[in-house]
């Protein structure tokens, strides 16, 4: 999980600033050539120098090295994200026109920095990281053209919850000594001011009728409701002030409970309750009923970009449509065989009716769940080794979602660990309306999310300290959740799907993300409506009304993002069986999970080229 929605940092270059990086990198590839010594000189000051030429690969891993730089810098929420201390105390105010502005001058800067050097000669890892950054930088250039800014808030993506996680001590924001409290104050301080260019993006979003829907923002509300208190010693604000952490002196706690109070009773509540009175009273109004992206100027061109950044593919939205529903009826065909082998008397609908309400299938309470996920984590470790040999050395624990976002929050999520090692992977489980959580839905949601789906992933790339760091810590959704949700093929060969009603928990989600490539796609660029789609999730899977609501307004509110999954997947798969028919004996599976993750996060195109080298050279 990435609980800040920040897609990247956007520094306003000067331009003798490309001059001189180009001039920098340029100068470090030429050799050195001493001048002619005197005579009288002494012969050991003018002995030649020994000179080191740079390739063009070296070249391009210290402007990658420069870039990533400027990128923490002018990102800080990025740095404090990966562990990275120097900026805690900054926040830019990322959606104003000076900041969108830098942003696109960043990227069209770096991208004419990198290639000016060029791919030829490239190879490896080299051409790798090069192919990569000019295609992220491309599509950054054109992600610009669509006015995301004009509508900045909604309840997946809403800044004022992700600012109170960190606030509160639970996310990346450290609260370890006074300097890291100090550090939060100044960050704090410049939360009003991007709350007030949420209210005047969206009014300019309410002219331009590029607007959420109604059915989002009134989501929003309760969220903001569950923020804001009166008195600042019941906001999660003031929970640092409640949980000191060791060393901190009596004086400091004594200056920093002040300065948090007035902090929060002056400043923050205050920009809340602006945020809250206009999205109730001036936005909510012009909210439209409509639910796809389509819908808006300039929608369709837009939807359709999103599809192409989110699969890493030049699919249309039409293609991945009839994909999907040629999928959901694959999938009923296996589930089929799940009703039969239990005996079930009754329709598929029966039988998904039966799945959601039959008590078996509900834990007791809280500690019940957690403990069922934590049972889960033993099990599936003892198997790992059968199937993979790259593994992450970061640490891994699991925590249940905070109450104050758990009613919006997905039923599990993963933030990955800190780059300074302080922090652990972390995989949430959401215990909001437990009877909605099954049993059958616990073994593929724990690979998924954690071993060896996101925690493998990410940790493993994060650790990947040979690669440039855009790459350690960027990311594609094809790779990472295609990588998920194929962790969740791998059940039956590390120990669990045991019994058919948890397997069918591991068909019920692949049948879920296949219908979201129907739903997502039919949201957005085929007009239909919210009550359309919550009703086709109903009628075709197992999910609660709860839960297709939920998911069905998260479409609504990132368009595009869900079709990474199911498009991933296929991919890796047919990778996987592309490598087992043209190497057959010489298969080696843990080899090729290793290869997969061994180089980060890459495209779907960029990991199809690699997987055929690595069989190629098993076949030599």
């Amino acid at each position: 999980m990435t609980p800040l929605p920040f897609r990247r940092p956007g520094p306003r270059p000067v331009r003798i600033a490309l001059s001189v990086a180009l001039a920098a990198a340029l100068c470090l590839a030429l050799p050195v050539t001493a001048a002619p010594a005197s005579a009288s000189a002494d012969p050991a000051a003018t002995a030649p120098r020994k000179v080191t030429v740079q390739t063009k690969g070296e070249k391009l891993n210290r402007l990658y090295e420069q870039y990533w730089e400027e990128n923490l810098k002018l990102n800080p929420l990025r740095a404090t994200s990966q562990g990275d201390p120097r900026y805690n105390d900054q926040l830019p105010n990322f959606l104003s026109a000076e900041f969108r502005k830098q942003s696109h001058e960043f990227s069209e800067r770096w991208l004419k920095t990198i290639e000016s050097v060029g791919s030829q000669g490239l190879s490896d890892q080299d051409l790798l990281s090069y192919e990569i950054f000019v295609r992220e930088m491309k599509i950054n250039l054109e992600s610009d053209r669509h006015p995301s800014w004009l509508q900045p808030v909604n309840q997946f993506y809403n800044f004022a919850a992700s600012i109170a996680q960190l606030g509160s001590g639970t996310g990346s924001q450290p609260f370890k000594t006074a300097a890291d409290y100090d550090n939060w104050r100044k960050r704090a301080a410049k939360v009003p001011a991007v709350f007030d260019q949420l209210i005047a993006n969206s009014r300019e979003g309410v002219k331009r009728g590029v607007v959420q829907p109604k059915a989002l923002m009134t989501k929003v509300l309760p969220q903001l409701d569950a923020l804001i208190k009166d008195d600042p010693t019941a906001t999660l604000f003031w929970k640092p002030v409640t949980d000191w952490p060791a060393g901190i002196s009596e004086a400091d706690k004594a200056r920093l409970s002040a300065d948090y109070r007035q902090m929060i009773q002056t400043e923050l509540m205050p920009a809340y309750r602006r945020l809250r009175e206009y999205i109730a009273n001036d936005y909510l109004p012009h909210a439209r009923d409509s639910a796809g992206l389509g819908a808006l100027p300039g929608g369709e061109a837009w939807y359709a970009f999103n599809a192409r950044r989110s699969t890493t593919t030049t699919m249309t939205p039409a293609e991945i449509h009839r994909i999907g529903l040629d999928e959901v009826a694959r999938i009923h065909g296996e589930i089929g065989k799940i009703r039969g082998e239990v005996k079930f008397q009754g329709s598929l609908q029966d039988f998904f009716k039966f799945m959601q309400t039959d008590p078996r299938f509900t834990f007791k309470d809280e500690p019940a769940l957690l403990a069922h996920y934590r049972g889960l984590e033993a099990r599936i470790d003892k198997k790992i080794p059968q199937l993979f040999s790259l593994t992450p050395k970061a640490p891994f624990e699991i925590r249940p979602v905070e109450a104050f976002r758990a009613q919006s929050a997905a039923g599990g999520s993963y933030m990955r660990p800190s780059e300074d090692g302080t922090r652990p992977g972390i995989f949430y489980v959401n215990t909001y309306d437990l009877p909605t959580r099954k049993t059958w839905d616990a073994e593929d949601l724990y690979l998924h999310e954690a071993i060896p789906g996101h925690h493998f992933q990410l940790a493993l790339q994060q650790e990947l300290s040979g690669l440039p760091k855009f790459r350690r810590f960027g990311g594609e959704t094809a790779f990472s959740e295609g990588w998920g949700l194929y962790a969740e093929s791998l059940g039956k060969e590390l120990g669990v799907y045991a019994t058919p009603y948890d397997y069918f928990g591991y068909l019920q989600n692949e049948l879920w993300r296949a219908i979201r490539l129907v739903v997502d796609t039919g949201l957005h660029s085929k007009a239909w409506t919210r009550e359309q789609v919550i009703a086709y999730m109903l009628e075709n899977s197992a999910e609660s009304e709860t839960q297709s609501t939920a998911e069905a307004e998260r479409y609504m509110a990132i368009p595009g993002q869900a079709l990474a999954y199911k498009i991933g997947e296929l991919k890796i798969m047919e990778l996987r069986k592309r490598a087992q028919s043209r190497l057959g004996a010489r298969f080696d599976i843990r080899e090729f999970h290793a290869e997969v993750l061994k180089d980060g996060s890459v495209p779907l195109d960029v990991l199809d080229r690699k997987i055929d080298r690595w069989i190629q050279s098993k076949q030599g």
